[in-house]
């Protein structure tokens, strides 16, 4: 059998590890894996965070990184990702990447999953004697 040429230096820095799939930023147009990227969506003219990745439509995919938003808006790369003409209002993702300006980065309260809310039964939990 005949071994595989070797590969080129663009065609090597072109191969991403494979363990998972690859997105493009589209604020610096770099290639890497989807765990790395903030997934958006555009609802009702606002581009919007989608970290679980569920929400429906068409999403675009940018590094968490200040520079890459400004690079996006500067290229006006949302409207073309989004396929609509209209202008995005992008400020819910700049409050999530500017922690500075009170995003979630700046709570200093405890987080949502250590609130235990008091009025539900403890369901399955040990009683324990305070005694």
């Amino acid at each position: 059998m005949l071994a595989p040429p070797p590969l080129s230096v663009a065609a090597a820095e072109d191969v991403i590890d494979p363990s998972g799939p690859t997105r493009t930023c589209i604020g610096c147009r770099q290639k890497c894996r989807a765990v790395e990227l903030l997934r958006v969506v555009a609802v009702a003219g606002v581009v919007t965070p989608d970290p679980r990745r569920r929400l429906p439509g068409r999403g675009a995919w940018l590094h968490p990184d200040p520079g890459c938003l400004d690079m996006a808006e500067r290229r006006r790369a949302f409207g073309r990702a989004f396929r609509v003409s209209e202008h995005l209002d992008t400020s819910t993702v700049r409050r999530l990447l500017h922690p500075e300006d009170g995003g979630p980065a700046d709570r200093t309260g405890p987080e949502r999953r250590d609130v235990v809310r008091s009025d539900k039964p403890p369901g399955n939990r040990k009683q324990v004697d305070p005694t």
